[in-house]
């Protein structure tokens, strides 16, 4: 195997990004924090990024390769049957920049259509599951530079520097900022703009739109996969912050918020009960709710409206014959 890996660590991230903070600190750490924040308030929520611990990315990869979750086979098959037009658009010796990497299985389609690169610069806050994607890309593009970077990708300031030299081209898949409200969505894109540069172009897998009837499935599988992987966010509680949460009194709940155009994911408390997180105690009642996931859903032109609003030029949309899902590539002028 040929290539090279460097995990790369912006200066002044803090070493829990690392996931090294010593025990004792774990009351100040981001999860930590999150979790009594989100507790705190009312209507009670957990931000959706601490769903991927080790448990939980394991669990996603059970649920895309569910029937009823169709985002991830149907943007690989638009990877699938566009990719070489996706490359003659975007353009040749560009670095490959994707936002959220996660397992990078869909950006090895994207790697085959673009040809040899400069680079490829994932960025993701886990470093364990960065370099087990370096690997696993290394083992099928021999030659391939990956310069894996630690960091938050929604709020990226600096890239390694061999980014420098060449043109960038931003990868942002499985619809992932159908996650952020319009408001961080567009704050993420125009970010997204300033790092990229003047010249770049963006690859971004967007929901589209369509019925309940297919979406809550997607969202509430008949083997209560997506139900565990809700669930793993109150195991992860009791393993990391000495929680005591009983996860049989809670239940998995997902619902289609029609208004606001979006998935809607909750834990649902099944009784009255009280749980403690770090030695604080907390009181729900039956049915009382925490909101643990948004999933924006767009019409092609609605995002094409919103990248317009963020710095992006809406260059072309893909979308496949059912009208599941959805590429755009965008340019920043």
């Amino acid at each position: 195997m040929e290539g090279d890996i460097s995990l790369h660590l912006p200066a002044g991230t803090p070493a829990h990004a690392l996931g090294l903070r010593a025990k004792q600190e774990r009351a100040q750490s981001d999860f930590a924090a999150a979790v009594l924040s989100g507790f705190g308030r009312t209507p009670r929520s957990i931000p959706c990024r601490f769903f991927y611990d080790a448990v939980g990315s394991e669990l996603f990869e059970e649920i895309v390769k569910l029937e009823e979750y169709y985002p991830t086979r149907v943007e690989a098959r638009l990877l699938e049957v566009h990719g070489a037009e996706i490359a003659k658009l975007a353009g040749q010796g560009r670095v490959l920049v994707e936002f959220g990497s996660g397992s990078s299985r869909k950006t090895s389609l994207l790697i085959c259509a673009l040809g040899k690169l400069p680079a490829y610069i994932p960025i993701d806050i886990a470093a364990e599951s960065l370099r087990e994607a370096a690997e696993w890309l290394l083992n099928r593009h021999a030659g391939l530079t990956i310069l894996p970077l630690i960091a938050d990708f929604t709020t990226t300031r600096t890239l390694p520097c061999v980014a420098k030299f060449h043109r960038k081209l931003g990868f942002f898949s499985g619809s992932t900022i159908g996650n952020l409200t319009h408001i961080e969505a567009r704050a993420f894109l125009a970010n997204a703009a300033k790092l990229l540069g003047p010249g770049s172009a963006f690859l971004i897998g967007v929901d589209l739109k369509k019925p309940a009837s297919i979406l809550i499935p997607a969202y509430n599988d008949a083997r209560g996969v997506t139900a565990a992987f809700n669930l793993n966010l109150l195991a992860r509680i009791n393993r990391e912050l000495d929680g005591d949460f009983n996860l049989t009194r809670f239940a998995h709940d997902a619902v289609y918020n029609e208004a606001q155009g979006r998935i809607e994911m909750y834990l649902e408390s099944l009784a009255r009960q009280t749980v403690r997180v770090l030695g604080r105690a907390f009181a729900f009642a039956e049915g009382e709710r925490i909101h643990t996931e948004n999933s924006h859903k767009y019409t092609v032109r609605e995002f094409q409206a919103l990248a317009g609003a963020s710095g992006w030029r809406p260059v072309r949309a893909w979308t496949d014959p059912d009208q599941l899902f959805s590429l755009h590539l965008l340019r920043h002028d």
